[in-house]
């Protein structure tokens, strides 16, 4: 009988791992028998390859709530899925100590894959100890950087597989030649255009890039755009009010298209506190545009080759980003070759072989 595979992600918040769970569900789902997911968005049906069975709720009443009470109503859907039918394997990409744990219980194999350095969520010594038990007893656990891979090595003494983002460099340049309607970035030579996309969260750590736009506001010409939602929309609004940041930051919300609006910028800013492998940065190469990013944990380092393609700053120091910001405006004629050195480096995250591998590994646990 041919197993069925279900793919886990309770929470759909249209960040780096949502593009993936697309380009990774619809890969598997022309390549497998039987594909599933389940989620407690019903507003990302359209989304999905028609082949995939969707198992969500039938009121859209959960497509705003918060990512526990998600993670709770879908943990319960899996329960249910194996009870009908444990002919299945699962793979998850959120929740993860919560489904391998469910997973062994009943005996069904499992693929873990974890998106953000286990800096941002193994702080705590009780959930430390949890993850340790609980990751060991996946089938299989997928990391998007090498630098991850080493890191949960070294934190939970836990193997892993690197799996790098796939990339479609063909749809991100097609997507950034549809017109947008925000001219707030413009391409004058004689100012300064900064785009940054996240979440508005702590792990982005927005306020250190308004932060460094204060120190350097009086010193060249500049304009900044912020593209995203999240909780932290408030306090970003009143620290770019406090600076008087007005006229030089704008912020708008969360795009699904976010590319059209990388083309009038000249950088591009990453701030975050921890990370995985992130998307964005490699979305920004893609458009051929600097990058400046927060050297934290994991990925920028990797995927700028210790500053050799882009400038690395440590995590929440506004001063050092500041600097970086005017070596840049200083030097951006000469800085060419960079940029075009970091477009050329994306061929490790080609789009097909990452894809590949994605699909022998759930091979193997299918098997």
């Amino acid at each position: 009988m041919i197993k069925k595979l279900i793919i886990f992600i309770p929470s759909v918040e249209g960040g780096g791992v949502e593009k993936n769970l697309f380009l990774i569900s619809d890969y598997l789902a022309k390549n497998l028998y039987k594909t599933a997911l389940i989620s407690a968005n019903t507003n990302i049906k359209s989304l999905l390859n028609k082949k995939i069975e969707f198992i969500c709720p039938k009121s859209n009443f959960w497509n705003n709530k918060g990512r526990r009470l998600k993670y709770f109503l879908c943990l319960y859907f899996l329960i249910k899925e194996i009870i009908n039918n444990k002919n299945i394997s699962i793979l998850t990409f959120q929740a993860n100590v919560y489904a391998i744990f469910i997973a062994k219980l009943f005996g069904i194999k499992i693929i873990s894959r974890s998106n953000s350095s286990p800096t941002g969520w193994s702080k705590n010594i009780i959930k430390r100890l949890i993850f340790k038990i609980i990751l060991k007893k996946a089938d299989k656990i997928i990391v998007n950087s090498l630098d991850f891979k080493k890191e949960l090595k070294k934190t939970f003494n836990v193997n892993s597989i690197c799996i790098y983002n796939p990339l479609n460099k063909k749809q991100i340049i097609k997507l950034s030649k549809v017109k947008k309607f925000d001219s707030w970035l413009k391409n004058k030579k004689d100012k300064l255009n900064i785009i940054n996309v996240a979440r508005f969260t702590e792990q982005k750590d927005h306020m250190t890039l308004i932060k460094a736009i204060a120190l350097i506001k009086d010193k060249i010409p500049i304009k900044v755009l912020i593209i995203g939602r999240g909780i932290n929309k408030k306090i970003m609004i009143n620290e770019i009010s406090n600076n008087n940041l007005n006229k030089i930051i704008k912020i708008i919300s969360f795009k699904k298209n976010p590319f059209p609006y990388f083309v009038g910028a000249d950088l591009f800013i990453l701030t975050s506190r921890f990370e995985g492998l992130p998307n964005v940065l490699l979305e920004a190469q893609t458009l051929k545009k600097f990058i400046i990013s927060s050297d934290c944990p994991t990925g920028p380092r990797e995927i700028l080759k210790s500053g050799k393609l882009g400038y690395l700053f440590k995590v929440g120091n506004a001063e050092q980003l500041s600097k970086k910001i005017l070596l840049f405006y200083k030097n951006r004629k000469k800085l060419h070759k960079m940029i075009n050195l970091g477009y050329n480096s994306l061929d490790r995250f080609n789009f097909n072989y990452n894809l590949e591998k994605y699909l022998k590994t759930v091979k193997f646990i299918l098997n």
